[in-house]
């Protein structure tokens, strides 16, 4: 990922980040879904584009099953937004660029 902005997220590192000062959007995804594929290239884009207003976080839901399972993640892409440690907000599903702005505009 080219985004110092986007991180990995595991079990590990998952509860520091979403708990950090700014707001953090979630991506749980897997490898081998072509719609999470699509999305990754606009979220990069939108990061960039905010100017570090917030972070996006990506968990891999297959190694991070346990992840996925509290959040309750039954389709994916998922998208979670995070604010001091809180969900604030989810959807799901490939969207276009000018969808995933306006959900971030709500809440930033």
């Amino acid at each position: 990922m080219a985004s110092d902005k986007i991180v990995n997220l595991n079990g590990s590192n998952f509860s520091e980040v979403i708990n950090g000062d700014q707001p953090v959007l979630v991506d749980f995804w897997a490898s081998w879904c072509g719609p999470c594929l699509m999305v990754g290239p606009i979220l990069e884009e939108i990061v960039e584009e905010q100017g570090g207003k917030f972070l996006i976080g990506k968990v891999n839901v297959d190694e991070n099953q346990e992840l996925a399972n509290r959040y309750h993640v039954q389709s994916i892409p998922t998208f979670i937004l995070f604010q001091g440690g809180e969900v604030k907000d989810r959807m799901m599903g490939a969207m276009p660029k000018g969808v995933f702005e306006k959900f971030l505009e709500k809440h930033l």
